[in-house]
């Protein structure tokens, strides 16, 4: 020990000695680094640059995959007819309808299986099953209850937006520490005050991670129901050009369909950043 310390102290003074400061070792940053902005459209650019560059060049059969302005022009020519402004708003009023009912189911669902035993007997194992069972598969039967009208439609969507968020919420409400649960009761808050205080903010977490899943499921179930009995929406103008080998305006829905899912998950992350802007984590 006194060797290594003699060492050490004569290493430091003929630094001293010779105008020279040891030199500290750098601390290693493990963190992802600044955010970069626009980062997330970085991907689709390169995707698109990539597409354009193997069209131009003669990579790819135009009767397979249309060049990108092929796809563009044809986008253009259905929004000036009309028949793109109308399909467009038929999906997003049934994914709307869809979203808002099963964002309600699995909210009330979680919190009552959360905060009750009662309730979880009731309803946690119900919701297993459900999500064991196909949701696709359940189309057959929904047509048969409900008719091949909107109802069914909606009434699959919210089943594919109630399940991811009834998990996500229900594991965040079970995974509150037990130790704010007691404080909260030394401390004699009321029911409503505890939920307020202690039970939405420690379930915020896991509510949104439920909720992206639950925005992208709705945009794909929207692109399979609009496919069966449907008379307008995106999905029905993708069915009736794929009967007529038009894949340029199926690549106009697909692409349409991806916009839709990359602005919803964008604007759900952005307004998590705003609520939980109290965290310290690596993506902030």
């Amino acid at each position: 020990m006194s060797a290594v310390t003699t060492t050490t102290t004569a290493v430091a003074a003929t630094a001293t000695g010779t105008g020279e400061l040891p030199q500290v070792r750098r601390r290693r940053r493990l963190s992802p680094g600044r955010r970069l902005p626009a980062a997330r459209l970085a991907g689709p650019l390169l995707l698109l640059a990539l597409w354009a560059a193997a069209s131009a060049a003669g990579q790819l059969d135009p009767g397979a995959i249309p060049a990108p302005w092929t796809v563009l022009r044809t986008g253009v020519r259905l929004w000036t007819d009309g028949t793109l402004p109308t399909d467009i708003l038929t999906s997003l009023t049934r994914a709307a309808y869809g979203f808002a009912i099963g964002l309600t189911a699995g909210v009330a669902l979680a919190l009552a299986a959360g905060l009750s035993r009662a309730g979880e007997a009731l309803i946690d194992g119900t919701v297993q099953l459900n999500r064991a069972i196909p949701t696709l598969g359940l189309i057959p039967l929904f047509i048969l209850w409900l008719g091949i009208g909107e109802t069914f439609k909606i009434a699959i969507i919210a089943i594919v937006v109630y399940i991811p968020l009834y998990l996500n919420t229900h594991a965040a409400l079970s995974g509150i520490d037990s130790r704010y649960v007691e404080l909260a009761e030394v401390q004699g808050l009321s029911r409503f005050t505890f939920i307020r205080q202690v039970v939405i903010p420690g379930a915020l977490p896991g509510f949104f991670v439920g909720l992206r899943l639950a925005v992208t499921g709705s945009w794909l179930g929207l692109v399979v129901l609009e496919q069966i009995n449907a008379t307008s929406g995106l999905g029905y103008l993708m069915f009736q050009a794929q009967n007529y080998g038009q894949t340029d305006v199926i690549l106009v829905g697909l692409l349409i369909y991806g916009v839709f899912g990359l602005v919803s998950d964008s604007v759900v992350r952005l307004i998590e950043r705003r609520v939980l802007s109290w965290r310290r984590t690596l993506s902030s």
